[in-house]
């Protein structure tokens, strides 16, 4: 079973069915992408940083609401006090958001596939390769 860490952005692309750079369809890669999860059989892994992260921009009904179609396959994961120290060291010595080193260090430690569209990543790609959704369907 492969297990998934969706950025944020990802979710939102998801739930408002965002557009990109010459009206790329992200929202439709992004449906695609959660369908062929759900179809294999897989799971996608959650962590109360894209939680806090989804709730800038979303109350928690609508978050619910975002997750509910994928209950049975969604898995929190609980970050650790080390995570947390490792992600700020790197985002300081990198002048990254910590919260992105967070995420790297999270899909490095528990096997992951991160999934996202930040440019920062490419700063993390030997902590954590990523994708882009339109490359995993």
């Amino acid at each position: 079973m492969r297990k998934y860490l969706i950025d944020t952005s990802i979710w939102v692309d998801l739930r408002e069915d965002r557009k990109g750079f010459k009206n790329e369809p992200l929202g439709d890669y992004a449906f695609k992408l959660f369908t062929k999860i759900m179809l294999e059989k897989n799971k996608i892994v959650i962590t109360d940083h894209i939680q806090r992260e989804l709730e800038s921009n979303y109350g928690i009904p609508e978050i619910r609401g975002m997750f509910l179609p994928f209950q049975s396959i969604i898995e929190k994961v609980i970050v650790k006090d080390e995570q947390r120290e490792e992600a700020k060291k790197i985002g300081n010595e990198r002048n990254l958001p910590k919260g992105d080193a967070l995420h790297a260090i999270i899909a490095r430690d528990n096997n992951l596939t991160m999934v996202t569209r930040d440019k920062h990543f490419r700063d993390l790609d030997e902590i954590s390769k990523y994708y882009k959704p339109e490359e995993l369907i």
